[in-house]
């Protein structure tokens, strides 16, 4: 693998019973890149999203994350090694927040890197007060979730996956549980996550973001990679008919909205 590439993927395949959700899926993201995956729904992007950190466990291919290599193998005391390597890689943001209500916000942060990595609860503090004032919520510390706004949740979901260091971010549609008014102030944070060569693939809805922020765009569909280019060449010059209808369905929708 080359030692710019930071998640590789290799006819990496998943099926839920006999439907296909992903069909031998290859795809390399190197270090600093914002990759955005769209599509249709069902297309297979979250999938694939999960499968990165073994949220989901692939039923074949091959697997790079930051080095760690996993395939298909038995259960056992080798996987679970794997799956544990593998993860500790990666952090994930998802849809719906995911946070622990009878936690503070700051105790939601440092709780990962205390419980797995072993870093001493008062250093796990101070770190996540700093990334909870870099997501713009200094001042939301000791605040419980059901008191934070559903883009304030969101930024101390941001927070906490930050807060493991890993050396790829994922985001799963990451502002489609928010209210519109809301997604502004997320994507504006994974906007300046980009700006610091983090590392990061995004599923999203959002195509003005997918066409401003990323470096690539990925388009899937029925479990496959269409294409990728940059947002120039897939948004102004897709090569693919099934892109080409996709986007002239989003523009249309937006037309009519």
């Amino acid at each position: 693998m080359d030692s710019g590439v930071v998640v590789s993927l290799r006819d990496v395949g998943k099926r839920f019973g006999t439907f296909t959700v992903l069909d031998e899926v290859s795809l390399d993201v190197t270090a600093g890149e914002t990759v955005c995956v769209i599509g249709p729904s069902g297309s297979g992007k979250s999938t694939l999203l999960r499968c990165c950190n073994l949220l989901e466990i692939p039923d074949s291919g091959e697997m790079h994350v930051g080095g760690t290599r996993y395939h298909p193998m038995p259960a056992g005391r080798g996987r679970a090694a794997a799956l544990r390597e593998l993860r500790s890689r990666s952090a994930m943001v998802f849809q719906s927040f995911e946070l622990f209500p009878h936690l503070t916000a700051v105790e939601n942060v440092a709780l990962a890197p205390i419980r797995v990595r072993g870093i001493p609860r008062e250093e796990a503090l101070e770190r996540a007060r700093n990334l909870l004032e870099r997501v713009g919520l200094g001042e939301f510390t000791e605040a419980r979730p059901s008191t934070l706004s559903g883009g304030q949740q969101q930024r101390v979901s941001i927070a906490r996956a930050m807060a493991m260091e890993p050396e790829v971010l994922l985001f799963d549609e990451p502002t489609s549980a928010l209210d519109p008014e809301m997604v502004g102030e997320v994507l504006e944070i994974i906007r300046e996550l980009a700006t610091t060569g983090a590392t990061m693939i995004l599923v999203t809805h959002e195509m003005q973001f997918a066409r401003d922020a990323a470096t690539r765009v990925v388009v899937m569909d029925a479990g496959k990679i269409l294409e990728a280019g940059t947002p120039d060449q897939v948004f102004d010059a897709p090569s693919h008919p099934r892109t080409k209808r996709f986007l002239q369905t989003l523009a249309r929708s937006s037309q009519a909205a």
